[in-house]
């Protein structure tokens, strides 16, 4: 129950690959990544042929991260509250834990974005859009693939483009779709998600535009434990979630700098 109210809390975590989830167990593991290179194209002019051997690269998904949660119910509390005081209680450290979670994934795929847009200006309801395309050329130019394209942008973000004609014309027509963590939209040929995990610093958010391809990561449960607490008539639930990930492709990321105007109190 714990991992299924985990998966549904996720934005990032959603839109990048879990290729490798199977293979990691514990705290420490690490993955080995490896990655072919570029294949050469050559005329053929009736010759023999020249067969080029195979370069690889090796990138490591390390499994650094560990946490734990742990809380206790009462025998009393249990009593007088409504039914389910457990199932809500391990609905709230699935939120605890994803949220962790997901800032630390929205961290390590901004620092692995190698393709960067920034504006000085503060953003507008004109220029917002615009960022939008502008993200979208710049993964074209890369030769990003177009399927499965998303971009996770701020509340404030969203708000700017809710004042835009064409986003409110042509970027929310998904009325027959199911609007899951975060979806609100969709513009550019980029699914639009909507986080309060967009990295900020000095007044700057990085919002950013990928592919699933282009990072992975994984997570485990590693335990998860219902014991009574033998001083107290009280029962006790912990777990340890585990988790890693690393950027594999950093030109299918785009990270655009982005200000906004102070609101007036």
């Amino acid at each position: 129950r714990l991992l299924e109210h985990l998966d549904k809390a996720h934005v990032y975590a959603a839109l990048v690959n879990r290729d490798y989830e199977g293979e990691i167990r514990n705290a420490g593991d690490t993955v080995h990544i490896n990655t072919i290179g570029d294949i050469t194209v050559d005329d053929y002019d009736g010759t023999a042929i020249t067969y080029e051997a195979l370069s690889t690269s090796s990138q490591d998904l390390k499994i650094d991260q560990a946490k734990y949660f742990a809380f206790g119910v009462d025998d009393v509390e249990k009593a007088q509250a409504l039914p389910g005081l457990v199932e809500g209680a391990t609905q709230r450290a699935a939120y605890a834990i994803n949220d962790t979670a997901d800032k630390f994934l929205a961290a390590t795929l901004a620092a692995g974005a190698t393709v960067e847009i920034g504006y000085e200006d503060a953003m507008t309801e004109e220029t917002m859009y615009k960022a939008l395309i502008a993200m979208k050329v710049a993964l074209d130019k890369n030769n990003v693939p177009s399927e499965g394209r998303w971009v996770v942008i701020d509340p404030t973000a969203h708000g700017l483009l809710l004042q835009d004609k064409r986003f409110v014309s042509f970027g929310t027509d998904i009325t027959n779709e199911r609007l899951v963590n975060g979806r609100v939209g969709r513009a550019a040929g980029m699914d639009i998600y909507v986080s309060n995990n967009v990295p900020e610093e000095d007044g700057f958010y990085t919002l950013m535009a990928g592919v699933p391809m282009a990072a992975t990561y994984a997570e485990q449960i590693i335990e998860t434990e219902a014991l009574r607490d033998i001083d107290t008539f009280k029962d006790l639930v912990r777990g340890l979630h585990v988790y890693g990930a690393t950027v594999t492709h950093g030109n299918a990321i785009c990270a655009c700098f982005v200000t906004y105007e102070q609101a007036s109190a």
